[in-house]
């Protein structure tokens, strides 16, 4: 945190970073797009979409929420995994709160692994997400098997993004435990990403949502240029993929694959800026990219 010299006394707003923390899949960037009440954070099915800790930021009365949303927290061999896991323990430990988000269909062993984890005690809340996908009587059972760690926990919450849940009774539950605090960024804002971060996470989330389970994965993209004027922005992008094969998955029969990503990402794009958008997208092979330090420095996975 931002050190700011002030009174607490006299301080009548708070301020606070909150990581948000789980499994691969949790549903953590579903849950900030929703909070924030825009699409900016990757959001996709598939497990470990999230890479990199991005903030996003929501107001709550007097109370600015910074959020950080990170890479799900999984133990791989792969360098690019090994950055992944350490985003998100970093965030745990530079937060003032945090919410650790767990499927309401998942074993209690995710939990226990998280309070190892949290070498700092950073004071947290636990968010059962995923309701609708389980029973009244499953979902109060679960709340009972947390109870054993309920001198653990601020507090612990149900959360169903699709049946809804009062935001404002999420973020009230959340301003409690944040300190007395000046404002660390302008209140309009919602994210300290740049949009060369928002367009390549778009293009990512696209290559999730239109290949095949294992080419994501072994996928990333590169903003090359970006080209703004009054009534059409050009953005120019490359996509690393690490073998051949997966080359010619990525552009399909024809280049109809690749117009499927690009299409997708445009209209994403184009929804966030609210104005027509140009986007070129390029593939190449980079053998072995997710392992070669240099190369992952290179493109803003800083190890």
């Amino acid at each position: 945190m931002q050190d700011y010299q002030f009174n607490k006394d006299n301080c009548k707003t708070k301020a606070g970073f909150v990581s948000v923390i789980g499994r691969p899949n949790a549903g953590k960037s579903s849950l900030l797009n929703w909070i924030i009440d825009e699409k900016i954070a990757l959001v996709s099915h598939k497990a470990n979409a999230t890479r990199k800790r991005s903030q996003l930021i929501a107001m709550h009365e007097n109370t600015q929420i910074i959020f950080i949303d990170t890479p799900g927290i999984h133990e791989q061999e792969r360098l690019l995994n090994q950055f992944m896991l350490d985003e998100a323990m970093k965030a745990m430990g530079d937060s003032d709160l945090i919410l650790f988000l767990s499927p309401s269909s998942d074993k209690l062993k995710y939990y226990e692994d998280f309070l190892v984890k949290n070498v700092k005690n950073t004071p947290h809340i636990v968010l059962l997400t995923k309701t609708d996908n389980v029973s009244q009587k499953e979902l109060f059972k679960k709340l009972e098997e947390f109870s054993v760690y309920q001198d653990k926990f601020q507090a612990i919450i149900p959360v169903s993004i699709k049946k809804g849940l009062s935001r404002a009774y999420l973020l009230e539950q959340i301003a409690k435990e944040l300190p007395y605090h000046p404002h660390l960024f302008e209140t309009d804002i919602l994210t300290t990403d740049t949009l060369r971060d928002i367009y390549k996470e778009f293009i990512r989330e696209s290559i999730f949502d239109n290949t095949s389970e294992e080419i994501p994965y072994f996928a990333d993209v590169i903003i090359d240029k970006v080209e703004e004027s009054m009534n059409l922005d050009k953005i120019y992008a490359t996509i690393v993929v690490d073998k051949k094969s997966q080359k010619g998955i990525i552009i399909g029969n024809g280049g109809a694959s690749l117009q499927r990503i690009g299409f997708q990402a445009r209209k994403a794009i184009e929804k966030l800026l609210d104005k027509k958008i140009f986007l070129k997208l390029f593939v190449i092979v980079k053998q072995g990219w997710s392992q070669d330090k240099d190369f992952l420095n290179k493109i803003g996975y800083n190890l």
